[in-house]
């Protein structure tokens, strides 16, 4: 604590001005330019960060009970109508994988064009 009770602000900026006052004009001017491109990149990274908003997804899987004495028949018919919630299901994942896969796409399309 004894650093900060010699601590003095004016002190200190009047310490800062004598070492830019020695400083060049050009070394002056590369420091701001490094300063505003650092503040500018934690800006973004930060806006970046609170964009990220995952909603949870509670997924409940239910188990269907089924009679004991079910016939043969009646369990094809239940696999049929199955089989075709499975296939919706399945193309909409594909659907959605598709377009992802054509996001990326574009993004490597313009990396490429970029030399990258």
């Amino acid at each position: 604590m004894y650093f900060f009770a010699r601590f003095a602000p004016v002190r200190a900026i009047m310490d800062l001005r004598r070492y830019l006052a020695r400083r060049h004009p050009y070394e002056i001017a590369f420091l701001f330019l490094a300063i505003a491109v650092t503040t500018f990149l934690v800006t973004l990274l930060v806006n970046d960060s609170r964009s990220i908003e995952v909603p949870y997804d509670r997924k409940i899987i239910y188990v269907e009970q089924w009679r004991a004495d079910r016939t043969d028949a009646e369990i094809r018919a239940q696999q049929k109508i199955d089989r075709v919630k499975q296939a919706a299901i399945k193309a909409e994942l594909d659907r959605l994988q598709k377009k992802r896969q054509a996001e990326f796409k574009a993004i490597d399309d313009k990396l490429k064009a970029y030399g990258f």
